[in-house]
């Protein structure tokens, strides 16, 4: 069970690095862009210290489209919680929406055929 835990934890925390390298200057716009750059790529450092294990790891128990899919599950549920909770931006029903097609996208990858 941990070989299957593991890669979804180290993804998790790899996408909380990755969503504030991208976005979270957005709350910081008078900040020079080129400081906002040198900063993201730092933080993206350490979303790549999580990132590179948790597929090297993952690819042992799920094939390349299901790391990719997993990832893109974490990424959206990440950045909801950011964008309500740190940009104050408000969650509307058609990103729900959205994100249901995106978990029958998961359905048809991870199904047994």
């Amino acid at each position: 069970m941990v070989k299957y835990i593991t890669p979804i934890i180290l993804l998790t925390i790899s996408n909380i690095f990755m969503t504030f390298a991208w976005y979270g200057h957005l709350k910081h716009k008078t900040t020079a862009l080129w400081i906002v750059i040198l900063i993201s790529w730092g933080i993206a450092f350490f979303e790549y210290c999580f990132q590179v294990p948790a597929n090297r790891i993952g690819h042992g128990v799920y094939n390349a489209a299901q790391l990719k899919t997993i990832q893109e599950v974490i990424t959206l549920l990440v950045f909801s919680f950011f964008s309500v909770f740190y940009l104050k931006e408000q969650f509307r029903w058609n990103y729900l929406v959205g994100f249901i097609f995106i978990l029958l996208a998961v359905f048809f990858i991870f199904k047994k055929w």
